[in-house]
């Protein structure tokens, strides 16, 4: 696939919740893929957007192959983000996965509104969340095909 062909795959996540994140970046780092990845983390919405926009503290932020955002957070939450990185050119073709414990119908019809790629639910036991973030790291750097551009952008 073409991304594994990158020297480095950038993942933003974008949480709140410690422990959420904590998991998540563990299980990113005992994925197949962990020699390729580089896992950037931020805590809020408006963090998520500095780091997209390269504001202060996140100048030298790395544009990110794909973004896992949380819906519940503090200051801007996720929808807000999505809308704002889905109505910015440069920013709109990155894969957004809505990674949340919401499992809100109003929730899910917005994401994909504001075109998320998926809607994924947390799941509350330690192993099935673990497996849903693998899974999510498989489709994503194992069956998904991006376009080189972006690939290389």
């Amino acid at each position: 696939m073409n991304l594994v062909n990158k020297s480095c795959i950038d993942i933003l996540l974008v949480e709140d919740n410690p422990a959420d994140a904590r998991l998540t970046i563990e299980a990113l780092k005992d994925g197949k893929l962990s020699n390729y990845k580089q896992l950037h983390h931020v805590t809020d919405g408006e963090q998520a957007l500095q780091y997209l926009f390269n504001e202060e503290p996140f100048t030298d932020a790395i544009r990110p192959d794909l973004i896992l955002l949380d819906i519940n957070m503090p200051k801007l939450n996720g929808i807000e983000v999505l809308k704002k990185i889905r109505s910015t050119p440069n920013l709109s073709g990155i894969p957004v996965v809505m990674l949340t414990t919401s499992r809100s119908e109003e929730d899910v019809i917005k994401s994909y509104n504001l075109h998320a790629n998926c809607y994924v639910s947390k799941p509350v036991d330690f192993s099935s969340f673990i497996e849903v973030v693998s899974s999510i790291e498989d489709f994503w750097f194992s069956v998904v095909r991006l376009p080189h551009s972006m690939v290389n952008s």
